[in-house]
């Protein structure tokens, strides 16, 4: 494991001042998004995957200028989970700030410690409490930090969580989240298979939620294929309601109707999606990234 000891004490005071909180939050309290006649109450899981683009000084969408519309993105309507890629770890520390104290957050850097960007899981200290994790890195030595086997462009990485769902029985699911390489079809296509591999290692009698930056268009690409074969389904092909469809990386340029959706949100079939939306939020005209959140509103089952 990564030195994370920083984190490991935080988490467990944040975990422990968490169960102190009544719990007698309204359904409406519990999910943003309109309820629907198959949510029941207090079920309901707000989890967005986003990929936050890196922290850079470069103008004109610095981490200085877009930090303001990455607030107001984030405090627009609460959420439970985040999947976060590509967090520096100043930035990540900064979205922590903004999100506010009821927030915390598991991940390394995946070049190690501090260094590199993060797979960073946000939580909800109200709603969730971490009772284990890990990371791997996409390779083929997933134990060795910072490896990279394939020819992929960057070392890249999955930081997975067991929560606790405070709010939903003490019921435990998994939470994985991931960033697949850019630039080598090969590379997206063993860490696809590597991730299978440890889902299908898993406690399969419990509920599993990931996020990702797969880099390749859901339904159009073998990525895609093998891990619905691994026994997921995309929340978005599930969901109940859907928000109209735009490209999730727009690189700072118009958005593209009915563009290709990188970034996902799946689950193991018990989890029920009852709306799944693409966030084209922006704050005077500036986007938080260059990609568009994915937002799902679940029930665990």
């Amino acid at each position: 494991m990564p030195n994370l000891s920083r984190l490991t004490r935080r988490m467990g005071l944040r975990t422990a001042l968490a169960a102190t909180i009544p719990m007698s939050l309204s359904s409406t309290a519990l999910c943003a998004e309109p309820a629907s006649a198959g949510e029941r109450h207090g079920d309901c899981l707000r989890v967005m995957s986003f990929n936050l683009r890196y922290a850079s000084t470069a103008e004109p969408n610095s981490w200085a200028a877009r930090r303001p519309a990455m607030r107001a993105l984030l405090r627009s309507e609460p959420l439970h989970l985040i999947g976060s890629q590509e967090g520096l770890y100043q930035q990540l520390r900064d979205i922590e700030t903004d999100l506010g104290s009821r927030y915390d957050w598991i991940g390394t850097g995946r070049a190690g410690g501090s260094r590199d960007e993060f797979m960073a899981i946000f939580f909800d200290t109200r709603r969730l409490a971490p009772q284990e994790y890990d990371h791997f890195w996409l390779s083929d030595t997933p134990e060795v930090i910072g490896s990279n086997t394939w020819g992929g462009g960057s070392i890249r990485m999955v930081t997975w969580v067991r929560f606790r769902d405070l709010l939903d029985g003490d019921r435990e699911f998994y939470f994985l989240n991931t960033h697949l390489d850019n630039h080598s079809r090969k590379a997206r296509a063993r860490a696809a298979a590597l991730i299978a591999r440890r889902v299908a290692g898993l406690d399969r009698t419990l509920p599993l939620v990931v996020t990702g930056d797969f880099n390749v268009a859901a339904g159009k690409n073998p990525v895609h294929d093998t891990m619905l074969g691994a026994g997921l389904v995309d929340t978005w092909d599930t969901a109940a309601e859907r928000s109209a469809l735009y490209g999730t990386f727009h690189g700072y340029k118009p958005l593209t109707p009915d563009g290709d959706r990188i970034d996902w949100i799946l689950a193991t079939p018990g989890v029920t999606a009852h709306r799944a939306s693409i966030d084209t939020f922006s704050l005077d005209g500036r986007f938080p990234s260059d990609h568009l959140p994915v937002r799902a509103s679940l029930t665990l089952g």
